[in-house]
């Protein structure tokens, strides 16, 4: 058996996709409950303000430490977060700081270069291989008691803020309001893992298949610039260009100017101009990609 075919299949826990697969069944309870004007508005306001969380907070905040805030701040930030469900901010930014380390090799965590589709968007988070993380690599942010608190009951915000779409409008409110919301916005955050290595341009060399995607960028608030990213990962900013969207910018600016935020991480002037030194192992990768790509036997046949 192949490393993929075990990596798409032998590894997966399937009891632990159990809460996942209910979600998505709960959204089918709005054929009982109705949809209500009311609900439909706080799913749509649930599903910006939670992307915003989830590409604000737990990316380019926890992951990437693109910029700085107060601990209150920081606070506020996992809290939102992991209100979508998608696991405490130590196993997101752990996950994804070792996907940048590793990214479409044989060793990243949801790479569709080397595992299926399937996998990539949301198998890999149900692999024995993958429950538990490494914080060796988040220590700046275990050293926090209350994210700490927040790892360990991880599903607390996400349950409060189930209750709190119940007593707004009652089971639409719970159906609509919360649990569509939080499936759109699982699999928007799914398709920069999947589709953003898949479909796109590729304006920079990066040694990975990251692509630039404009209608993934408006779905994801600015994230769908993944070549950007992958080119510069400490970026506060993933649209480089004046005319690529990136509204989770424009919130973290704002927010700068409100002095929630400071620090702005901006990327370096010969980035944005392409002119940048390719770091080695970039190069490597680039290389192996390459010969990977010719076709041997063709060529020897040839001759």
């Amino acid at each position: 058996m192949s490393s993929t075919t075990h990596r798409d299949d032998g590894d997966i826990v399937y009891p632990s996709a159990i809460p996942f697969i209910l979600a998505h069944l709960a959204c089918f309870g709005a054929l009982w409950s109705g949809v209500t004007a009311t609900s439909v508005w706080l799913a749509i306001g649930l599903y910006w303000l939670r992307m915003f969380a989830v590409t604000g907070g737990y990316h380019r905040y926890f992951s990437h430490r693109t910029y700085r805030t107060s601990r209150f701040g920081q606070f506020v930030l996992a809290v939102l977060a992991q209100s979508t469900a998608q696991k405490s901010v130590f196993w997101w930014a752990s996950k994804h700081r070792h996907h940048h380390r590793y990214a479409d090799t044989e060793h990243d965590v949801h790479s569709p270069v080397q595992t299926s589709f399937a996998y990539s968007h949301v198998g890999w988070i149900f692999s024995r291989d993958h429950h538990v993380f490494d914080d060796s690599t988040i220590q700046d942010l275990t050293k926090f008691p209350e994210l700490r608190w927040l790892h360990r009951f991880e599903l607390t915000p996400a349950v409060l803020l189930a209750v709190l779409c119940f007593v707004i409008d009652g089971w639409a409110g719970l159906f609509v309001g919360f649990f569509w919301s939080t499936v759109a916005v699982y699999h928007a955050t799914f398709c920069i893992n999947s589709l953003a290595h898949v479909h796109g341009d590729k304006d920079y060399v990066t040694g990975d298949e990251s692509r630039n995607n404009w209608w993934l960028a408006i779905i994801t608030m600015g994230e769908g610039w993944h070549n950007n990213h992958h080119a510069y990962q400490y970026s506060v900013r993933q649209g480089f260009r004046w005319w690529q969207i990136d509204p989770t910018y424009y919130i973290i600016l704002g927010l700068s100017k409100l002095r929630l935020v400071w620090d702005l991480k901006q990327p370096p002037q010969a980035v944005i101009e392409r002119s940048q030194a390719l770091p080695p192992r970039v190069i490597e990768r680039s290389a192996e990609r390459l010969a990977a790509s010719v076709p041997v036997d063709r060529v020897v046949s040839a001759f």
